[in-house]
């Protein structure tokens, strides 16, 4: 029986809180504390519960993981902090086997969904401008953001990078929870 094996329940949880961020990025342009909090707490027990001590050390692995990697665009100025707490969620309840998975193609659809983005506001010359711009003052100066380009800057396109945590996720879960 699918439904209930921890392959199939893991991915899919982690799709739903996902999900849900997602929607809360679209909306309001914001991924709440009072969804990312109690999430990373249900990864946790959710693992623990099924998977006893073992569990809880590796889901709390995965979502330091995934958040420590989004941690480094939040320095950089390239993303809002609730993406980093939606994505360190993500990864205590998907759990370690899926955190390649889900780093991988969450980076890969938020690619696609910037380049789309920048096309749809007839901007794709200048964000190619930018990412030479960011990688050259990254290169000078680390980890700091970009005096112009960074997320609080509202003139720049910026993408709800929800979107692509969740878009990130369903593929995960379609790969991990069915694909065994």
């Amino acid at each position: 029986m699918i439904g209930f094996e921890k392959e199939f329940v893991y991915p899919a949880a982690a799709t739903v809180v996902a999900l849900i961020g997602a929607c809360t990025d679209i909306k309001s342009r914001r991924i709440p504390n009072y969804l990312t909090g109690p999430a990373i707490l249900a990864g946790l027990l959710l693992h623990a519960s099924i998977d006893g001590w073992r569990g809880l050390l590796t889901s709390l692995a995965a979502g330091l993981i995934c958040g420590v990697i989004f941690l480094i665009f939040y320095l950089a100025g390239g993303m809002g902090a609730g993406d980093v707490k939606l994505i360190t969620a993500v990864g205590c309840i998907a759990g370690l086997s899926s955190v390649a998975y889900l780093l991988i193609l969450t980076s890969i659809a938020g690619g696609v969904m910037g380049v789309i983005f920048a096309l749809m506001r007839g901007k794709l010359k200048q964000t190619i401008g930018n990412v030479v711009a960011l990688a050259s003052h990254h290169k000078e100066e680390g980890l700091t953001p970009h005096p112009d380009i960074n997320v609080l800057n509202a003139s720049n396109l910026r993408l709800p990078y929800g979107v692509a945590i969740a878009a990130g996720s369903t593929i995960t879960f379609y790969l991990m929870g069915f694909q065994r």
